[in-house]
């Protein structure tokens, strides 16, 4: 009998990149089937211009619309409840993301409640929802979340304190048009914490246990990608050939964790995201070199790919320095951003991490750590972190 191999998927939805590639977006939502869209954003983005300088791409395409901007970071259940009321009380049949990932992650859920009705975390889990959903377009105005492309919403429970992650093909969003001019109005702070975040991606998923050959690529080429830009966006905002460095990054990053998933890093900044209200990616940033360590105590093979694409000579190396030398550069590259040394700094206190422990198991990235993790484990994290 013939001896079939390990099976791969690979999931992304139509990509449109490039600097002027906004003017697209009219054209995308009458491609992907809408005729009135629901523009999902923040103060933050409409402030800074970017759903004003769309809407003419749109009025060109002979769509009508309605804007809806009562999204904060880490979306909230209530905010989705909010965000439904207005696509079902204005008739719109698409819906069009302008933002980093909370306003990506709201039209998600948004879309999901529109096909499927009821509270956004009934689909809490995976493949969870069943029914047809709106189509959507996406329009990143971060480096860093991927959201535009993956299969994952997050939305935070105010109930329960925590982040609750929805996941499954029909949460792939139908075009993602990225814009690298709309980078240019992060700040430094938002530019560090998102593309750490993309770079969390990267690292995560290369050595997640679902990577593959399709993903291992994307996923390195965006660990590459934020080593080299990052520090120039943070020195001169205005420089779009870095913003188009962090944009491409982010997005190869997303096209990897959305079919390789991710793991500890991101297990565990969920769960302290939630609770404490704390943005996403500085999470990440401060946890990621202890996940990274933990996971190398019994895998260091997978931290070669990790090393050489951070530019580190690996051929003289052990699997075990090629890790530790990722995991230095990881350090030096947070230092050098200005984030902080530990979570203690941003508000965690020891008698947290026994919750924190407990409901990362739950989260769906802990079963693709390439190392099991116990609550122990997840404890003993964050202690090394704090």
């Amino acid at each position: 009998m013939e001896q079939r191999g390990k099976l791969e998927k690979f999931l992304i939805p139509e990509t449109i990149f490039g600097v002027g590639s906004l003017a697209e977006v009219g054209a995308a939502v009458r491609r992907a089937g809408g005729s009135r869209a629901l523009v999902v954003t923040d103060p933050g983005v409409l402030e800074a211009g970017w759903v004003d300088r769309a809407m003419p791409h749109l009025k060109d395409a002979g769509l009508s619309w309605q804007v809806w901007s009562g999204v904060t970071p880490n979306p909230k259940d209530r905010e989705v409840e909010a965000g439904f009321g207005s696509y079902r009380d204005s008739g719109c049949d698409v819906l069009v993301a302008i933002g980093g990932g909370s306003p990506i992650d709201a039209a998600k859920a948004i879309a999901v409640l529109s096909g499927n009705g009821g509270h956004i975390l009934d689909y809490e889990g995976i493949d969870t929802v069943a029914k047809p959903i709106p189509p959507m377009v996406m329009v990143p105005s971060t480096g860093g979340s991927g959201a535009d492309v993956s299969q994952f919403c997050v939305i935070t429970d105010t109930r329960r304190r925590l982040k609750a992650t929805i996941a499954g093909r029909a949460l792939v969003p139908d075009i993602s048009v990225t814009d690298p001019s709309l980078l240019t109005t992060m700040s430094p702070e938002l530019s560090a914490h998102t593309a750490l975040d993309a770079l969390s991606h990267g690292i995560e998923a290369y050595v997640s246990k679902a990577a593959s050959f399709l993903s291992d690529g994307h996923a390195l080429a965006a660990i590459r990608g934020v080593l080299e830009h990052l520090l120039a966006t943070i020195d001169d905002p205005a420089d779009l050939r870095a913003r188009e460095g962090i944009a491409r990054a982010s997005l190869q990053a997303g096209i990897a964790f959305t079919n390789a998933l991710l793991g500890a890093t991101h297990a565990i900044a969920h769960q302290i995201g939630g609770y404490l209200e704390l943005p996403h990616g500085l999470l990440n940033a401060i946890l990621l070199p202890h996940v990274m360590r933990f996971n190398a105590a019994t895998c260091p093979e997978r931290f070669v790919g990790v090393a050489g694409a951070m530019g580190v000579e690996t051929a003289r190396l052990t699997p075990m320095e090629a890790a530790e030398a990722s995991i230095a550069t990881v350090q030096r590259l947070r230092e050098k951003v200005g984030i902080p040394p530990g979570l203690a700094q941003v508000g965690v206190r020891r008698e947290h991490l026994g919750r924190f422990a407990e409901n990362a198991l739950n989260d769906a990235y802990i079963t693709t750590n390439p190392r099991a993790v116990s609550k122990e484990d997840v404890e003993r994290i964050c202690l090394a972190a704090l």
